[in-house]
C-alpha cells in the first residue's frame, strides 16, 4: 500500500506530477469510479479472474486518489479511511467480534440493519433540540443505478411497514400501472407517458423484490441473454451471406426463436 500511496502522491505533485492527475477533483473522478466498479463486475461475470486482478487494482486506485485529494485539503488521510471501515465492520459484526450470536441469516440481517439505523440516527444527532430524525430512506445513494436504488428504497420502506404483505396486490398494482401507461398513450401525452413508465418500472422492481429477485442483476442477465441471442442471429445471417437489413420481421423472429432453442439446448448440456 505504501508503494501505491507514494505513486499517487507523485502523480499529484504540483511541480513534477501528471497534469491530468493534478487537475482532478472529487467530482471529476465520479464517472471513472463508477466505470471501474462496473468493470470489476464485468470481469467477474465473464469469468475473467486474471482481468479481475487488474480491475480491482484500478478500483483501489480510485480510493487512493480520493484519499490523496482529501489529504491535500487536510480533510483526512488514507489511514483514516482504513480505520473507519475497520471500526465499522467490527461494530456491525458483534456476532464475530463481541461474542453475540444470531440463530439464522434473517436474524443476522435484522441486526445489521439495526446497527445501520443507529448509525444514521447518530449522524443526524436526533437527540438535540432543533434537529429532525433521519428519514428511513436516508443513506440510499442517489447515484446508484435506478433499479438498484428503487429496490433499496422499497426495502427501507418495507421495514417500517409500508409494504404489501403478499405478492397478489403487487401484481394488481403492476397491471394498474400498465393500464395507466395505455391511457397516457391514448392521450398522446408525452409527459404522462414518461411519468407512468417510471411508475411501471418501479412496480416491476417491487414485484422482483417480493419474489426475492435482485432487479438490477435480473436486468443485467436479461441484457446478456439478449446480446447472446442477437449475436446468434447475426452469425446465422453472416454464414448465409445475408444481412439484418435484408430480412423482414417474420424471418428475424424465426431466427430469434432458433437462438432461444439453441441456448436452452446448450444450457441442458452444461
Amino acid at each position: 500500500m505504501k508503494k501505491l500511496l507514494d505513486v499517487m502522491a507523485a502523480l499529484r505533485d504540483p511541480q513534477s506530477g501528471c497534469p491530468w492527475d493534478i487537475k482532478q477533483s472529487f467530482a471529476s473522478l465520479i464517472p471513472y469510479t463508477l466505470e471501474e466498479a462496473y468493470e470489476v463486475a464485468d470481469a467477474i461475470e465473464q469469468g475473467d479472474l486474471q482481468g479481475l486482478k487488474s480491475e480491482l487494482g484500478d478500483l483501489l486506485f480510485q480510493v487512493v486518489f480520493y484519499a490523496q485529494i482529501a489529504s491535500e485539503q487536510s480533510l483526512f488521510e488514507f489511514a483514516d479511511v482504513v480505520d473507519a471501515i475497520s471500526e465499522k465492520l467490527v461494530r456491525r459484526h458483534p456476532h464475530v467480534f463481541a461474542g453475540q450470536s444470531c440463530s439464522d441469516e434473517a436474524e443476522l440481517h435484522e441486526a445489521w440493519e439495526q446497527h445501520k439505523a443507529k448509525e444514521r440516527d447518530a449522524l443526524t444527532e436526533t437527540g438535540q433540540a432543533g434537529t429532525q430524525p433521519a428519514s428511513v430512506l436516508a443513506g440510499v445513494a442517489s447515484a446508484l443505478p435506478a433499479l438498484k436504488r428503487a429496490q433499496k428504497l422499497q426495502k427501507r420502506a418495507a421495514r417500517s411497514g409500508f409494504d404489501w404483505p403478499e405478492v397478489g396486490p403487487v401484481l394488481d398494482k403492476l397491471q394498474e400501472e400498465i393500464d395507466e401507461v395505455r391511457e397516457a398513450m391514448q392521450q398522446q401525452n408525452q409527459a404522462a407517458m414518461f411519468e407512468e413508465i417510471g411508475d411501471l418500472l418501479f412496480s416491476v422492481v417491487n414485484l422482483a423484490r417480493h419474489l426475492g429477485v435482485d432487479a438490477e442483476e435480473a436486468l443485467r442477465a436479461g441484457n446478456h441473454k439478449f446480446t447472446s441471442r442477437f449475436s446468434h442471429i447475426e452469425q446465422a445471417l453472416q454464414q448465409a451471406g445475408q444481412s439484418l437489413e435484408q430480412q423482414d420481421l417474420q424471418t428475424l423472429e424465426a431466427l430469434w426463436q432458433g437462438a432461444k432453442r439453441q441456448q436452452k439446448a446448450d444450457a441442458k448440456q452444461s
